[in-house]
């Protein structure tokens, strides 16, 4: 508020979520803050719109919203005060309406798509484009991705090794520093959240969704969590990727070491005893386990070892900027 003339403007927070309708939004948004006592109502280029399709083409035009308010404005009663698409003059410091620049004038223009990048990616913004102070709190909510927090959701069957794929995994993220790093083992999340629940279906994707829930707060927070639980049914584990990728990264690793294996190295000999009937109801004996179809990452440490797939792991958030130099 600093910026503008003392006592010419005054801010108001209306909790209004978007809901992308164009046109016709701008219209309720005009009887909506007539409501509230506007007298006028600014509408820019493309007003509440989606942007384009999936064939690159705009829903909308870029001033439909314009002429479908001006149409009603007597009715409304308040004043429409429509804005061309403003582009900076970098010759003359100033902005002007596009329509008003004279041909061969140099412009600079940051689109939403760009500012979302470089928010992404914490690469600088311009003073140009926006006050600084405007732009800080941009940056605070929405960190760059070495700034934000991921999870790693390793699932496979009992004894396949992704328990300790993710204890090596937490080593290696300790040793990188900059985030906490949380461990979130099958056998401790039934322990300490799930006592209650059995292993029917429902009561499994019950767990799933758990641990789904606190990976997406520790995500939420900038934390790097890793979950290895066995996870058999798909639909949980997407609803766990839907959950986190609201806050921050996901990675699906399918440890998919073969059933005979694993069953070689279960110490506890919890598969024949499965196998002998003793246990109703065990993931890879007498219950199914759908392998997911498009992991983002699946490995066998019967054919690499768990130093190997750490790394391809790090190799995942390095890329994709969670870790390492930008």
């Amino acid at each position: 508020m600093p910026k503008y003339p003392n006592g010419m403007a005054q801010l108001s927070l209306l909790p209004l979520a978007m809901r992308m309708g164009g046109p016709r939004e701008a219209l309720w948004h005009a009887i909506i803050r007539k409501n509230f006592g506007a007298t006028h109502f600014i509408i820019g280029r493309d007003h509440a719109g989606p942007g384009t399709n999936s064939q690159g083409q705009d829903f909308y035009g870029p001033y439909e919203a314009q002429d479908l308010v001006l149409k009603y404005k007597d009715e409304l009663d308040i004043e429409v005060v429509p804005f061309q698409m403003l582009t900076y003059l970098p010759d003359t410091d100033e902005y002007m309406p596009i329509n008003e620049v004279p041909k061969e004038t140099k412009t600079l223009n940051i689109s939403g798509t760009e500012l979302r990048r470089r928010l992404k990616t914490g690469a600088p913004i311009p003073e140009w484009f926006s006050y600084p102070e405007v732009v800080r709190i941009l940056r605070e909510a929405n960190p760059p991705r070495d700034k934000q927090g991921f999870t790693v959701f390793l699932t496979g069957l009992h004894a396949s090794g992704k328990e300790a794929i993710a204890r090596a995994l937490q080593v290696a993220l300790n040793q990188e520093g900059g985030r906490s790093v949380s461990l979130l083992l099958g056998e401790t999340i039934r322990h300490e959240l799930s006592s209650e629940l059995g292993y029917t279906k429902r009561e499994r994707n019950i767990n799933v969704a758990r641990i789904g829930f606190v990976a997406a707060e520790l995500t939420r927070a900038g934390a790097a969590c890793i979950a290895a639980p066995i996870a058999p049914y798909d639909e949980a584990r997407q609803l766990v990727r839907q959950q986190v990728d609201k806050t921050g990264g996901f990675y699906l690793v399918h440890v998919a070491t073969p059933l005979e294996a694993c069953i070689k190295n279960d110490r506890a000999g919890v598969y024949q005893r499965a196998i002998n009937g003793e246990i109703k109801g065990f993931t890879g004996i007498d219950d199914v386990y759908e392998a997911p179809e498009n992991p983002d990452l699946s490995a066998d440490i019967t054919k690499t070892s768990i130093s190997q797939i750490v790394h391809e792991i790090i190799l995942l958030l390095e890329r994709d900027g969670y870790i390492g130099d930008r």
